[in-house]
């Protein structure tokens, strides 16, 4: 379940701005104008996180939190206020609160902790750090290249190396690299997430490294970069080959030495971070033509992780598939039961461009517009159903008779498909399936073929 992020504050402009800088799919907010209604939502909702005004109408922040003890007594308390003393805040730290911030709150700060809150308060429940909390069951699936990538996460994570994931855009990249942090000794620490195709590189350089005020035009005051929020954590870099000269120097140089300045700075701030690093092109290309340091490559490729795209693993589509469904069923209050066999054999016959960020996608739009209980052929995309038209084990799999296919019926009856249409050769059914020789015969054996 998401954690729960429960923001105080009097004035409602603040609330939603609050809300809005914070807005984020890992952990849902909700919002009070004063500490009374503040007592009501802790005393119904389990609230993970508490930001609240010190100074409100009916109530202080630190009368919330001395009452709040009795109903979530784990719930971790961030304290803002326009009126901050030192006096106040060692008595807020005092009392119990994670931190203390003074408004106008510095939203990128306020992220920073925000995330390293979260990651206590999960590790103090015997979870895992930041990012999806999942570990290696964030990773879904059940291919040789996924088990393969699995066994690698395991091992690599407990180690400070860096890893590059090179793999098409959507294949999963960043959940496997929050896989690694959650595994590693840095999981009640910030995992910080960078994606360096969307800035221009003199933007790019002041998201990572921070700016000072004055710095340029419309630096009206200091900006923390992805580094300092990920000190002693992970930080994910990616399309990291899309990365200027410049922030490759000074990338490389944070590499070596662990240190940098602020844009427009001059002290030196050193930092504890991990690098995890991800590209959808190939860096030995972009190296030849002059775009990427060699240097930089080799400091960033010291373990090596391929994701095959989606259509090379079949396999994992009705896995993913029935993960998804369960994600937005939830996240919609829907109750749609099943994909149909007919229309599961579609998804799995079609190609996915988009890898599993297509597939995920289109999961989610069948989920909202589906009328009935289940998710039939004909509420699937004209481009799927069209895949699905033609010869093959995918076309094969209709619906099974009496309606009550599950999607592990629906992969059963495919391979038996396969199967009958190769002759029992299982090289052939492995081709016509796109799935290893190795898959199909755990499969034969899994559902007694």
């Amino acid at each position: 379940m998401r954690p729960q992020i429960l923001i105080v504050d009097d004035e409602k402009n603040t609330r939603e701005g609050l809300r809005k800088g914070l807005m984020s799919p890992d952990y849902g907010i909700l919002l009070a104008a004063g500490a009374g209604e503040a007592l009501e939502i802790l005393g119904r909702v389990n609230v993970d996180l508490v930001l609240t005004d010190l100074r409100m109408p009916g109530g202080s922040g630190l009368d919330l939190m001395r009452k709040a003890r009795t109903l979530r007594p784990g719930a971790a308390f961030v304290l803002l206020t326009a009126y901050g003393t030192v006096q106040t805040a060692v008595q807020a730290m005092k009392e119990g609160a994670y931190d203390y911030l003074t408004k106008p709150v510095n939203l990128d700060e306020l992220g920073m902790i925000v995330n390293r809150a979260l990651a206590a308060r999960r590790a103090a429940a015997g979870g895992t750090g930041a990012g999806p909390g999942r570990g290696l069951d964030a990773i879904t699936g059940v291919s040789p290249a996924i088990e393969e990538i699995k066994k690698t996460v395991r091992q690599v994570a407990p180690t400070k190396a860096a890893v590059l994931i090179d793999g098409e855009s959507g294949t999963g990249k960043e959940v496997i690299a929050c896989a690694i942090h959650d595994l590693s000794d840095r999981s009640g620490r910030p995992f910080v997430a960078m994606h360096c195709a969307a800035l221009a590189e003199g933007v790019l350089e002041s998201e990572l490294f921070g700016h000072e005020r004055g710095a340029f035009t419309g630096a009206f005051r200091r900006h923390l970069g992805r580094f300092e929020m990920a000190d002693r954590g992970t930080l994910f870099l990616d399309e990291v080959g899309e990365m200027g000269p410049g922030a490759q120097v000074k990338l490389l140089r944070v590499l070596q030495e662990q240190a940098f300045e602020r844009v427009g700075g001059t002290a030196t701030i050193r930092v504890d971070v991990r690098i995890i690093a991800a590209t959808n092109a190939s860096l030995e290309k972009l190296m030849r033509e002059g775009r990427f340091r060699e240097d930089l490559y080799y400091r960033l490729n010291v373990i090596r992780l391929k994701v095959p795209p989606l259509r090379e693993r079949k396999e994992d589509i009705p896995l993913l598939a029935e993960e998804f469904l369960r994600e937005f069923n939830a996240a919609n209050r829907r109750r749609i039961g099943r994909i149909a066999p007919d229309a599961l054999a579609a998804l799995v016959a079609y190609e996915w461009p988009g890898n599993v960020r297509e597939l995920r996608n289109c999961i989610e739009g069948l989920v909202v517009l589906c009328r009935g209980d289940e998710i039939g052929i004909a509420d699937l995309p004209g481009k799927i159903r069209e895949g699905a038209a033609g010869e093959g084990p995918a076309a094969a799999a209709g619906p099974e008779p009496g309606g009550g296919a599950t999607l592990k019926d629906a992969e059963r009856r495919m391979i038996a498909e396969a199967l009958a249409k190769s002759g029992g050769s299982r090289t052939e059914a492995a081709k016509a399936l796109g799935i290893s020789r190795r898959t199909l015969h755990r499969k034969i054996n899994q559902y007694g073929l």
